[in-house]
């Protein structure tokens, strides 16, 4: 049953349904690997085993009943960032302010996986407030890369895919304000993929800055990720930013073809600051493209020296605003340091906030601060429009555009954090988009000199996903689907032991 744990989920989701095995026997089997690997990658803030089980029985009934026949995901265990709203669970944002809040509802997102048939098994870590780019700012303590334990597994997402890269978990949510599903696929060897801004409904995201965030999902292929947005898309009349179009059909855009495809590469992607590991792997990716016909440019796309500066004033901006409700007063944490309603304001957000948090509010109330505004954040607003107009030229001639998804591989643990600069610039190929509300994806295209794996970022057009997700399936064709050393290396000693059960297991890997 081990080997059960290492398939996708479409795959487990084709066996319940063909009853090879239970839903049952799918979590038993994410449960127990999450009991061996979680102590040393601690992807998980809260772990939902009596409810998985619960849940399992349920969605049994249901497949059994016929109810969930189109449902390809129905009984696969999942996972959600602990960002995300789940009505009596937990939702902490990995934050000591938020460290007992148990929503009364669920999010849109979670309503719609849990009628699909979904079994949610944890809510994952992740930087606090999604403010990071390497899931060490929570206050429950950092994840950890499953590639390499020294690593970083990429933020402020980490969590989520660290757990898809360790085999605990078969997909996950995340939520994306300036890469921050991309990046940590990137640094963490999975698929991960941020949708067109308003496909997804944020009503139950925690917001940070609420122009920018968008949830999207996890998986090891393109395949699981792409069936499992389409499960979450669509518009919800509760969230005003939500587009009108009732659903999304992403699955259809899985074919193998790119034959005639315009492909851009900007060449301001290729230049200073990107490791040449990552510049290599790229360039050969393009290779893979045009072998199979499509059309691979470079070009000039000079917005991308200022997407970074843009994207954290506006950012912080929006964040001082949105956590301001976080006061001690109505839920959470609440300091008994205080006399008066003014110090349980500063005492409760003093302590409750960790310092990456009360940076970016600080700027963000700066920069919106009279005198200020004009000068910087008014500034960040035309930024942002020259960016989305580059990016509209740009789409005037190429179908997708492809580049890095970060300029350098995994860094070590507490590497970034000791220069917060350098954390924010590696974000710089992922921003923009966020800035543009475009839909991208990351998919791993090769490893460094370390062995630590490297994405490749494709971005649509507004609305695209089919664009980039064809485009990621048909890459994916041509090369193989790696799983963590240390992981793949423990699976051999499990065969080499003479398991016959592990033997007899399926051994395909998607």
């Amino acid at each position: 049953m081990k080997d059960l744990v290492k398939m996708s989920a479409l795959e487990i989701g084709r066996m319940i349904k063909a009853k090879e095995i239970t839903v049952l026997d799918a979590v038993k089997a994410q449960l127990e690997v999450i009991k061996q690997r979680d102590p040393e990658y601690h992807c998980f803030i809260t772990v939902l085993e009596e409810e998985a089980y619960a849940q399992a029985a349920e969605v049994q009934k249901r497949i059994d009943a016929g109810e969930l026949d189109d449902s390809p995901l129905a009984g696969v265990p999942m996972a959600v960032k602990d960002n995300i709203c789940t009505k009596g669970v937990k939702t902490t944002c990995a934050s000591k302010i938020l460290y007992n809040f148990e929503p009364i509802y669920d999010a849109t997102v979670i309503e719609k996986l849990k009628k699909a048939g979904a079994v949610i098994i944890g809510k994952t870590n992740m930087d606090e407030f999604a403010m990071g780019s390497t899931t060490e700012t929570s206050h429950f303590g950092e994840t950890k890369n499953p590639w390499d334990t020294s690593c970083v597994p990429g933020g402020s997402s980490g969590g989520s895919a660290a757990a898809v890269a360790a085999e605990e978990v078969f997909y996950a949510l995340g939520s994306d304000t300036g890469g921050s599903i991309r990046q940590p696929a990137s640094y963490c060897g999975v698929t991960g993929i941020k949708p067109t801004y308003g496909t997804v409904s944020r009503y139950g995201l925690i917001a940070y800055a609420s122009s920018l965030d968008q949830i999207g999902t996890f998986g090891r292929n393109i395949s699981d990720c792409a069936v499992a947005l389409e499960v979450i898309s669509g518009h919800d009349a509760k969230d005003s930013t939500s587009v009108s179009t009732e659903s999304f059909q992403y699955t259809k855009a899985l074919v193998d073809d790119v034959k005639g495809l315009r492909i851009g590469i900007p060449k301001d992607y290729l230049g200073a600051g990107l490791e040449e590991d990552v510049k290599e792997s790229i360039l050969k990716a393009a290779e893979i493209f045009r072998s199979k016909g499509a059309i691979v440019e470079e070009f000039e796309l000079h917005s991308v020296d200022y997407a970074v500066p843009s994207y954290y004033v506006v950012a912080c901006a929006e964040a001082s605003s949105n956590l301001s409700r976080f006061d001690g007063v109505k839920y959470g944490y609440h300091s008994e340091k205080a006399e008066g309603l003014q110090e349980v304001y500063k005492n409760t957000r003093s302590e409750g906030f960790g310092n990456e948090v009360k940076r970016r509010m600080m700027i963000g109330a700066f920069v919106l601060s009279s005198g200020y505004y004009d000068a910087f954040y008014n500034k960040a607003l035309k930024v942002r429009a020259i960016i989305n107009d580059g990016f509209q030229k740009a789409f005037e001639k190429y179908d997708i555009i492809l580049g890095p998804t970060a300029p350098e591989t995994a860094p070590t643990l507490g590497e970034s954090l000791s220069d917060p600069l350098k954390m924010y610039l590696s974000d710089i190929y992922t921003v923009s988009v966020n800035l543009a509300g475009l839909p991208a994806v990351s998919i791993p295209c090769g490893r460094d000199s370390k062995g630590l794996p490297i994405g490749m970022q494709l971005i649509g057009k507004h609305f695209g996903e089919n664009e980039i997700i064809r485009a990621a399936y048909s890459f994916e064709q041509s090369v193989e689907y790696e799983r963590p050393t240390a992981i793949a290396a423990e699976g051999k000693e499990d065969k080499s032991s003479g398991n016959q059960e592990e033997k007899s297991s399926p051994k395909k890997e998607d």
